[in-house]
């Protein structure tokens, strides 16, 4: 069946002129999403805001360029490409980020860059001094980590091979501060494997604001249990072995320590004498030698941030919170200017909302009032005594940009309904805007601090017109509703949910159906934004008759402190609930066909297919289960017990919401995808699923990717990966006339 066919007009009544034919839509192919990007969207790199808040640098074919908030010119050079040729080198360095002094006269510029985990890189530093027009090496001893100058400029701190290190810019001496550093044992200045992934940061030392102490985390591995990773493609395999500690086992031990570069001691701050906690954020505030420390026990239910002297090391508890199910750790802990007061978020009246503090610890008032998630804070405007921030406040799909007096009268900044995010000036008199919705590309502007656009950086508007030459279908948004979605008080709650129809959608055929899944805590796909490469995939699979539908099960964000946290303990158990019961309520569209429904997901998505395939194998007909979790028992600790508390406490909860004892119930197609070298969530998980399948003598499709970590990515791998899973579901869920498997 030709869906693209021709429609010609024969025009026979004199004095008319011939219709043209209307010209025929491109379909979407996977090289374009792929191999040659086609739709990829253009985005805006490098911006930093200069002090003087008026201003922004971004990197322009190598050179460090300034440009005007206001007007869009380009003032000046800030750094010339053509200057950053090192010495005894013919071309100059390449970057992509950099670090800039407080004064903007240094630079450190970050080259030949190599990935560690998700959010950890070593790369060799160079540094311009722009004022005596020379570039040097940050050292010459190996590669450096995490490079970061002292707030007066002179010094520059960084980390390797477990180690601090401080670079004294005048006299061109390299000290190293600490020496007990040795990898899988002792880490100083950075983080383990666990902390870096669920607390998200890799970057573990912090500049006083008098330049002259490092506030810096050690952590002591010794007791954290190793996990080995196997590489191919030579003769032997190569292995990699770090520290990984799975539910239950033991953490690093983990202690705040201050280095005074005077006296060069290094003094231990007081955390407590329970070692069996985690220390998720520090930060100096804005009284002399105070660091903040928060404090957060080992079941991540109470969070306390202490106040500790630099000087003596004794602490002192000026916030104190507790909550049933856990408390998520976010950046949004801010010191205001005052020196007297802070302001924090919490989940605690049911919404996340902004808290302002006094020092001691006494709750000033509650700065944010609704029905609606406070999402993150961007910062706080001293001049005017507001605080920015982003909010579900429309909707639990949309995103806008607000602000709040320290009275708590808030304003409306973003005008424009879908997704807005903003990174601020220096000074909060400007923001660059980036807003999308669910069909449209990303576009880039330059605000004010009201939300007015003043200019647009990048429109997109190249691939916008691209896509009107593609049948492309909207994606459109729908509630399910069923006695099933309830929460624990008794309110029952309607279910988010999106769907791609087939451009040439005829209400009287019955289709089959993917349901795109994550639905892991506070995670939600059903978003009024852009959603990039998988947005291009599902409109192919629409364009081959697919109806594509994703829906966010209780347990995902945006809705309540107790939608989300419900899934308490039983992680997987209401959320795979949900995905059945809202197949079998898509089953009843009557353009479904209820006998061929599939799922897809990746990750938490992955476990959560994998829990369809099996749990839901009387719904479910097929399922693609890329890098799932298969029990809770082979997860990382800190995320796990989050939600699960430690496989003693609760021996059923990790036994029961896993697909490992179901897997004699599954009847449909599973294919299985998995990267060899997944640091995250490891093979272990995939391997165990087979055995058990194999033991019950279930039959299905897998498919193994050497070498590659948890986003199974590089070289050719994802168009390789797309077009297995793309005809694993055109042979499942397509009829005959669909059968030809998809050509590249």
């Amino acid at each position: 069946m030709n869906k693209y066919l021709t429609v010609v007009f024969l025009v026979i009544v004199i004095g008319l002129q011939p219709v043209k034919a209307q010209t025929k839509k491109k379909e979407i192919t996977l090289k374009d999403i792929w191999s040659t990007h086609t739709f990829s969207p253009k985005g805006v790199y490098g911006i930093n805001s200069l002090n003087n808040g008026k201003q922004y640098t971004r990197i322009v074919k190598g050179s460090v360029v300034v440009y005007d908030y206001k007007t869009g010119d380009s003032v000046y050079t800030l750094v010339n490409a053509k200057d950053l040729i090192p010495k005894g080198k013919k071309k100059p360095i390449k970057f992509r980020s950099f670090v800039v002094n407080k004064d903007e006269t240094k630079f450190i510029f970050p080259t030949d860059v190599e990935a560690i985990y998700r959010h950890s890189r070593i790369s060799y530093d160079y540094v311009w001094d722009a004022k005596a027009k020379k570039l040097t090496p940050l050292s010459e001893h190996g590669k450096q980590r995490l490079a970061d100058f002292s707030p007066d400029g002179t010094k520059i701190a960084f980390v390797r091979d477990n180690n601090i290190f401080v670079k004294d810019l005048i006299t061109g001496k390299e000290k190293q501060i600490t020496t007990d550093g040795k990898k899988n044992f002792i880490i100083n200045g950075t983080c383990d494997w666990v902390y870096e992934e669920e607390f998200g940061f890799t970057k573990a030392f912090f500049w006083s604001p008098d330049s002259k102490k490092i506030a810096f985390y050690h952590f002591n591995e010794s007791k954290v249990k190793s996990y080995t990773l196997t590489f191919f493609g030579k003769l032997y395999p190569d292995y990699y072995t770090y520290k990984y500690p799975v539910a239950g086992e033991a953490n690093s031990v983990v202690k705040i320590k201050v280095y005074d570069l005077d006296s060069g001691e290094i003094r231990n701050m007081d955390v407590g004498k329970n070692t069996d906690q985690y220390i998720p954020r520090i930060k100096w505030t804005k009284t002399k030698n105070i660091l903040a420390i928060e404090r957060l026990n080992r079941l991540q239910n109470h969070l306390e941030i202490l106040l500790a002297d630099a000087d003596s090391g004794i602490s002192r508890v000026a916030y104190s919170e507790t909550n049933k199910y856990y408390i998520d750790i976010t950046d949004d802990l801010r010191f205001l200017p005052d020196g007297k007061h802070f302001i924090i978020t919490s989940e605690r009246g049911n919404y996340n909302a902004i808290y302002l503090y006094n020092m001691d610890g006494k709750l000033i008032r509650k700065l944010t009032n609704g029905n609606w998630d406070v999402m993150k804070v961007y910062g706080y405007n001293s001049s005017k005594k507001r605080i920015y921030f982003q909010a579900a406040k429309s909707s639990p799909l949309n995103r806008g940009i607000y602000a709040v007096n320290l009275k708590g009268k808030m304003y409306s900044v973003s005008k424009k309904e879908g997704t807005n995010d903003a990174d601020f000036s220096k000074t909060f008199n400007y923001y660059i805007g980036v807003w999308s919705d669910a069909n449209t590309p990303p576009v880039i502007t330059v605000n004010n601090y009201t939300g007015k656009i003043i200019r647009v950086i990048e429109s997109n508007e190249k691939l916008k017109k691209k896509m009107e030459t593609y049948s492309l279908s909207p994606k459109t948004f729908f509630t399910l509703r069923s006695k099933e979605f309830v929460l624990p008080d008794g309110k029952q709650v309607d279910l988010n949910a999106f769907m791609i129809k087939p451009p040439n959608f005829d209400p009287a055929k019955k289709y089959p159906v993917l349901m795109y899944v994550y639905g892991g805590p506070g995670v939600q796909t059903v978003t009024n934004s852009w959603s990039g490469s998988n947005y291009f995939w599902f409109e192919m699979l629409a364009e081959k008759g697919f109806v594509v539908i994703s829906v966010d099960n209780r347990g995902t964000g945006a809705r309540t402190e107790l939608f989300k946290k419900m899934t308490y303990l039983q992680l997987g158990k209401y959320e795979i609930a949900d995905q059945i019961e809202s197949a079998k309520l898509i089953g009843n569209f009557p353009f479904v066909d209820s006998s061929r429904i599939g799922i897809f997901g990746w990750s938490y998505g992955g476990f959560m297919a994998s829990l369809a395939i099996t749990k839901g194998a009387d719904v479910f007909s097929t399922a693609i289960s890329v890098a799932p979790v298969t029990s809770w028992r082979y997860y990382d600790n800190i995320y796990t017990e989050r939600y699960m508390r430690t496989p003693k406490e609760n021996p059923e909860g990790y036994k029961i919401n896993s697909p490992l004892p179901y897997v004699n119930k599954i009847k449909g197609n599973l294919l299985l995808i998995f990267g060899s070298a997944d640091d995250n969530v490891h093979p272990q998980n995939s391997m165990e699923l087979i055995t058990d399948m194999v033991k019950a003598n279930k039959q299905f499709d897998m498919m193994v990717y050497p070498n590659k970590n948890h986003g199974i990515y590089g070289g050719n791998t994802r168009f390789h990966l797309y077009t297995r899973m793309t005809n694993f579901l055109i042979n499942h869920l397509k009829n005959k006339a669909y059968l030809n498997q998809v050509k590249p």
